[in-house]
């Protein structure tokens, strides 16, 4: 019993020793990005962007499908989401591999303006410093508005306001539900969401996403039904 108590604790130190080296290695690669481009300048460079969207452009119902399907807690957590990081931790522990990220759109954007999109933990510590520090420093409104912004939504479209001149040849304000719904589901997998390079898919994603809405109360089962029938032109 002494031997296996000695074994378990070694193991046990051994953990938390790589979880802290780690940790530091996540911390320091933060400092590094945020020493190299303040925040204050990143998001300057953001707003510059041809056809930059401000939220007041973008119908709600499109924002609520964003919300619905990337992030549903995300105007009530500090930058991370506790419950979805256990979620996926269990899940990519089953599969034995990273299938599952639980960011939240915070952390999303912090990936996107600050770092890479490769799987490793170091970056994924990263980008928790990064996300706690624009949560400190930025409105939820903002961080959201910014996020939609430096998601891609495939073809050449960087922006909400792009994609949906690309898509549907149409400004945001005149997108129907149908539209704001399938347009929101395509940053998560452009190359194969976006509905000029597989309809079926695209269609897929979109009832996906209504689902979503239906079960955080954006939508009632029957508007999702009509949105999901809803003839679109691409």
């Amino acid at each position: 019993m002494k031997k296996f108590l000695k074994f378990l604790f070694c193991v046990i130190l051994i953990a938390i020793s790589i979880g802290l080296l780690f940790v530091g290695n996540g911390y320091k690669m933060y400092q590094e990005a945020i020493e190299a481009v303040p925040l204050e300048e990143k998001i300057a460079q953001i707003k510059e962007t041809p056809n930059y969207t401000t939220l007041e452009e973008l119908p709600q119902m499109y924002i609520n499908a964003v919300i619905s399907v990337e992030d549903h807690r995300f105007y009530g957590h500090p930058g991370i989401d506790i419950i979805a990081i256990g979620r996926a931790l269990i899940n990519d522990i089953k599969a034995m591999s990273f299938v599952e990220g639980g960011s939240t759109i915070t952390q999303q954007l912090a990936k996107n303006v600050y770092f890479t999109q490769e799987k490793k933990i170091e970056r994924k510590i990263a980008e928790v410093f990064m996300a706690f520090q624009m949560e400190n420093n930025l409105d939820k409104n903002e961080i959201l508005e910014l996020y939609l912004n430096t998601s891609y939504f495939g073809d050449g479209y960087h922006t909400p306001k792009e994609a949906a001149r690309g898509y549907f040849n149409k400004e945001l304000e005149e997108l129907t539900d149908g539209e704001c719904v399938m347009l929101a589901g395509i940053p998560n997998a452009p190359s194969v969401y976006a509905p000029t390079k597989n309809w079926n898919l695209a269609k897929q994603r979109q009832k996906q996403v209504a689902n979503k809405m239906v079960e955080y109360g954006y939508l009632t089962q029957s508007q999702a039904e009509k949105i999901i029938s809803e003839n679109i032109s691409v």
